[in-house]
């Protein structure tokens, strides 16, 4: 499967925003978007006014990175939201929150959405009592998100235990010493803080 294996603090000074690809580091004044604010590369300091065609694609590029997904399955999530009945922005974010590795870093159980699609494909995680490891595999209201058995020993989950405390919204109801989530109903556009306006992302797949 295709994926981006570049730094991905490129991507947030790119974008000009945090889009927390680094886990704890996003929080620290480690951060490169904090300490060089401005795009990557020779002309990254130079101004340049964008087009309204460049500020609808770097929407669409901010929420691709943001949720770390290619370009084609990207469109493919656009179009099912544009099938449905609603606010087609509304419901393109929806879809991916719903996606298992989104709702595993929602619960606090991985530092990223990076750390948990890993996690999700390295089969730690169960849905509803089996075994999943697609990370797009998309989690519906009333589905229970737990660590695995077999994997509730390891370090890394017992830390992330102890701090999944960390904004878990509204949508979800976790129970972070056993481990496990139940997605409750879906998410409103409040609770979404994806960093975009879908609106131009809308205008951009329908020039």
């Amino acid at each position: 499967m295709a994926r981006y294996t570049g730094p991905v603090c490129r991507l947030c000074r790119r974008e000009g925003v945090k889009l927390y690809l680094k886990g704890e580091k996003c929080f620290t004044d480690k951060c490169p978007v904090s300490r060089r604010a401005y795009p990557p590369g020779q002309h990254g300091q130079g101004r340049r006014k964008l087009s309204e065609y460049g500020v609808q694609l770097r929407e669409k590029q901010k929420a691709r990175r943001t949720y770390g997904i290619m370009e084609g399955q990207f469109a493919r999530y656009f179009g099912k939201a544009s099938k449905k009945k609603g606010v087609t922005g509304q419901l393109l974010l929806e879809l991916l929150e719903r996606r298992l590795d989104n709702v595993v870093y929602r619960m606090g159980l991985a530092s990223s959405r990076a750390e948990a699609r890993q996690l999700v494909r390295h089969g730690h995680f169960q849905v509803n009592g089996r075994r999943v490891d697609i990370p797009s595999f998309s989690v519906k209201p009333g589905d229970v998100v737990e660590v695995r058995e077999s994997s509730r020993k390891k370090t890394r989950f017992k830390e992330m235990a102890q701090s999944a405390s960390r904004g878990i919204p509204g949508w979800l109801e976790v129970d972070a010493e056993a481990l496990r989530g139940t997605m409750v109903r879906l998410p409103s556009r409040e609770e979404i803080d994806a960093p975009v306006q879908e609106q131009l992302i809308v205008e951009y797949y329908s020039r």
